[in-house]
């Protein structure tokens, strides 16, 4: 637990004076750029920390990041993004102001106001107005909470807790509570992660110094303040913390059956059997109304504790009609699917369609308990569904068949996916557009390209519009099956659709045609385009670029994009770095990323191309000298590019390098990847003990993944001119400590690796693994081991093993007249008598 020797943390709850000043956020000074002399009160010695109660904010922030040198371009990126932030707040700035205009120099950066109050008596300024207002009020308020919690995290990373506070006071924002709680849950989430005690104990001292200023100030502060809190003191087993914490908070209208939910967690987290049992003694009478709060709330907490024996008497107390709100019957219902309850399941479906508040939600209400059974496949899941609907006689609703095809789609199971649509048709709910783009999207991700061709029509019979994006996706996987005619099917319906010819629609159709150099289809899509008025965009640009096969081509490609106002964007920064180095211009596609017109945001990602652009054209040196560049700006190259230099990186002796790069791998997907290309290295060169700590690494990781590597290992061995079957042996016995059991794939290999280096005793000895690994003898088995024996001369054991075939198979006669034609076989030729397979 981490609340041992936390002695100025608990002091925090016992020295807190209430009279502390209130700050005034507008005159805090944030240390940004241009000095580094920050005004430091004189500090206690290590050994004797500050109560932090006691202290002033200035004083406790002291032990927080504070900003860099380099801090004005980050905090200048901060302000325009609290400035753009908001549609609603935008257009409360003068309508006369251009977008340029609201921050034109580091003079005003910190001086203008977060909302102007000045407006314009023009008509048309105040109907634009009115219009973006309508439009913020609809756009903005849906996305407020997601997008600016997403701000003030990113600004806590980028700055620091103290700085991002200050910044927000320096534009002129009153900090609310939605800043406070998500900078406390920030500081809060990184004293979960910090493996420092110091550093521990600062941020839990800032996180609650935020809390004292929000009472301070006067916010009436609710769960959503305190609940962070509570759990985080739960989940650490911080007890006294925990208790002196509770003490603070209930004299601010705090509800005492609430308290009953987190108090329950701690006793149960801590183990402390007897805490448990006096607060389950204390419900009383579940009839009563504050009991049965009360019981609502420790119910809540062994569903969360997964408690069954204590959660069964509650389940058989409780009205579930009477559950406070419809997310905790939904957490119920799931802890139920955990558990496997489905008595009460049932007995609460039944209880539910009789209260017409909560008929709606019931289908939901399944869908949690079906979701959370252990151990069911997708399609087991969607069969479960939709018997428990049948059998309860349950509606389906519209939200729970949505939420289901999105499980499907996430596990990439699409044509469960369209089964339920289908199913939805036949209970007369039409599919939405937006239940149908999951589809679409895992249709790619699992290249079943050809679902379009029911997708579509699906659509087309509902009268769905497909917004452009979509269709654009669709047209993407006719061209990638080189079904053109459907892709301007497609095409037309979108232009009668929305009147007009869409940019990225022909893009899709010209992507194709450029990744192939195809000349003649990418002239007709430009021809189309120009007969119907399309404007060429950057994307377009970016795929002709991507074709040129000289300098000149470029120059003219990008003099035309220059001359139609087109701005140079990513992709045709990345597309002029990978022609350039297929034309063999490598000096010119390394001072593509000098541009200083390149937005810092994308760099990464350009410079990431330049090197992949490179070691795909052999100048692995000068890729990897980009690569350490990449990272000693502090910036980590994309994983394709990591990939491609592991790909590339082949010679002898690079394999501290190999695991270097796989390292930049670690938390990607791509990590799998990168460590199995790294395995088939370490085989190449003989580096078995590496080879093997990989593949222990591996398994750990992702046992499945470890069979397909192992498949791989052999293939590789086997196709090897001279096969080094020793090294083959040895990996196999190594498979054996870490209990990976080799497939039949990779034994087939190692015995066609017999046949290649004519080895009948490790032949022999690999014979005895399908025996070990429980794998029956098939014909494919014999005939290899037929051709191993003859290759190695030994005639006799390969009759006796050619006794062993099937006698009639015409297949089988070929194969062994082959392997006597090319090995020899003496005296032995093959002849076929009635049926059978003799040797004379």
């Amino acid at each position: 637990m981490r609340g041992k020797g936390l002695k100025s943390l608990r002091s925090l709850f016992k020295s807190r004076s209430p009279k502390n000043p209130k700050p005034d956020l507008l005159t805090l000074k944030p240390s940004v750029a241009g000095s580094n002399k920050h005004h430091h009160p004189s500090k206690p010695t290590a050994k004797k920390r500050i109560p932090w109660a006691l202290v002033s904010p200035a004083t406790v922030d002291e032990s927080l990041p504070v900003a860099s040198e380099d801090s004005t371009s980050e905090l200048r990126n901060i302000s325009n993004l609290l400035c753009a932030s908001s549609v609603a707040d935008s257009f409360k700035t003068s309508p006369l102001q251009g977008p340029d205009d609201v921050i034109n120099s580091d003079e005003n950066l910190f001086t203008i106001p977060w909302i102007s109050n000045t407006s314009s008596t023009q008509a048309f300024h105040r109907r634009k107005a009115l219009l973006r207002m309508r439009k913020a009020k609809w756009v903005f308020e849906k996305t407020q909470r997601r997008r600016f919690n997403l701000l003030v995290r990113n600004s806590v990373d980028k700055l620091g807790s103290k700085v991002a506070l200050e910044v927000f006071g320096k534009l002129g924002r009153d900090t609310s509570v939605k800043e406070y709680n998500t900078l406390i849950g920030s500081c809060l989430e990184k004293a979960r992660q910090s493996l420092d005690e110091d550093d521990f104990e600062d941020q839990v001292c800032y996180a609650y110094r935020l809390y004292t200023m929000m009472r301070e100030q006067g916010f009436t502060l609710e769960e959503e303040t305190y609940g962070p809190f509570l759990l985080f003191f739960v989940d650490m087993g911080m007890v006294e913390e925990f208790e002196y914490f509770c003490k603070d908070i209930k004299g601010d209208n705090f509800v005492s059956y609430r308290m009953g939910y987190y108090e329950m967690l701690l006793w149960i987290r801590v183990g402390d059997e007897d805490k448990v049992w006096e607060l389950w003694n204390s419900i009383g009478e579940v009839g009563k109304e504050d009991s049965y709060k009360l019981a609502e709330n420790y119910l809540l907490a062994f569903c969360k504790a997964d408690r069954k024996e204590e959660l069964l008497q509650l389940l058989e107390a409780v009205d579930i009609t009477r559950i406070s709100s419809v997310e905790n019957i939904g957490y119920i219902f799931m802890t139920l699917g955990r558990l496997l309850l489905e008595n009460f399941v049932e007995k609460f479906i039944l209880a539910l369609k009789n209260s017409d508040a909560m008929e709606e939600s019931i289908s939901s209400f399944i869908y949690n308990y079906v979701t959370s059974m252990p151990n069911l496949a997708v399609e087991e899941v969607v069969s479960k569904f939709k018997e428990l609907h049948e059998r309860l006689e349950v509606a389906s609703s519209f939200a729970s068949y949505e939420k289901l095809i999105n499980l499907c789609c996430d596990c990439l199971k699409v044509h469960e996916a369209l089964s339920i649509v289908d199913h939805m048709c036949q209970s007369d709910l039409a599919p939405s557009i937006k239940a149908l783009r999951p589809i679409i999207r895992a249709s790619g991700q699992s290249c079943e390209l050809n679902l379009v061709h029911q997708i579509y029509p699906l659509m087309r019979s509902h009268n769905l519009k497909p917004d452009k994006r979509t269709f654009r996706n669709m047209i993407s996987f006719c061209v990638k099956m080189k079904d053109f005619e459907g892709a301007y099917n497609i095409l037309a319906d979108a232009e009668d659709l929305y009147k007009e010819s869409t940019t990225i629609m022909y893009n899709a159709i010209l992507a194709e045609h450029c990744k192939e150099k195809n000349g003649y289809g990418i002239s007709v899509v430009l021809k189309q385009m120009k007969d119907k008025d399309v404007d060429l965009d950057s994307e377009t640009f970016s795929y002709l670029i991507s074709t040129c096969e000289s300098e000149e081509d470029i120059a003219k490609c990008c003099d035309q994009m220059h001359r139609s106002g087109i701005q140079v964007t990513k992709q045709v920064y990345m597309a002029l770095i990978s022609a350039y180095a297929n034309c063999g211009k490598f000096d010119e596609a390394k001072q593509v990323i000098l541009d200083e017109a390149i937005p810092v945001k994308y760099l990464n990602e350009i410079k990431s191309a330049l090197v992949s652009a490179l070691s795909s054209n052999g100048l692995i040196l000068d890729a990897l000298q980009i690569y350490d560049e990449i990272k000693e700006t502090g910036f980590k190259p994309e994983p394709r590019t990591i990939i491609n230099l592991i790909e590339h990186l082949r010679s002898e002796g690079e394999l501290n390098r190999l695991l270097e790069l796989l390292e930049g791998l670690n938390g990607s997907n791509f990590w799998f990847e990168g460590c199995a290309r790294i395995i088939l290295y370490c085989i190449g060169y003989k580096h078995i003990s590496d080879a093997v700590e990989l593949l222990k690494q591996l398994k750990e990781k992702n046992e499945s993944a470890t069979d397909v590597v192992v498949d791989q290992i052999y293939n590789q061995i086997s196709g090897m001119d001279s096969p080094d079957l020793e090294v083959g042996l040895k990996i196999l016995q190594h498979l054996k400590e870490l209990k990976i059991r080799p497939s039949r794939t990779s034994l087939d290999f190692l015995l066609s690796a017999c046949v290649t280096a004519r080895d009948s005793q490790s032949a022999q000895l690999i014979f005895k693994e399908y025996q070990s690994a429980g794998f029956p003898f098939n014909v494919l088995t014999y005939l290899r081991m037929y051709q191993v024996l003859l290759a190695s001369g030994e005639y006799e054991s390969a009759s006796n093993m050619m006794k062993k075939m099937p006698k009639s198979d015409p297949h089988v006669r070929l194969i062994i007249e082959e392997c006597q034609k090319t090995y020899g076989h003496g005296s032995m030729p093959v002849k076929e008598k009635k049926g059978s397979i003799a040797v004379q």
